[in-house]
């Protein structure tokens, strides 16, 4: 089992310290991050915590999913590895500068 864990329907006002401070009753927090939005700073709802082993990342997920932090219910449980995505299409597209009717030299 993994010992880095999602944690998701974070209230908006938490930050890192707050997850460090919950997920550390489970044991040893290695890393804890809530993500945020690029353009504005705000939170985007979830974050990930590392635990030093599995055995403390599954005590942080029976202790922790379901329990009330700030308001709303947490949804604990272990992170899986980020999709692939496909490229991204669309916008500006590049290619040409300026008037394409122009004749190249």
């Amino acid at each position: 089992m993994s010992n880095k864990l999602y944690v998701g329907n974070l209230s908006y006002s938490v930050r890192d310290d707050d997850l460090q401070q919950q997920f550390s009753s489970f044991g040893h927090v290695q890393s804890a991050k809530v993500m945020m939005e690029r353009d504005t700073g705000r939170s985007k709802g979830f974050g990930f915590v590392e635990m030093s082993s599995s055995e403390e990342a599954e005590a942080a997920i029976r202790g922790m999913h379901g329990q009330n932090m700030g308001g709303r219910d947490l949804t604990v449980n272990i992170a899986r590895p980020m999709e692939a995505r496909p490229p991204r299409t669309g916008g500006y597209g590049g290619g040409g500068y300026g008037d394409s009717r122009r004749s190249s030299y």
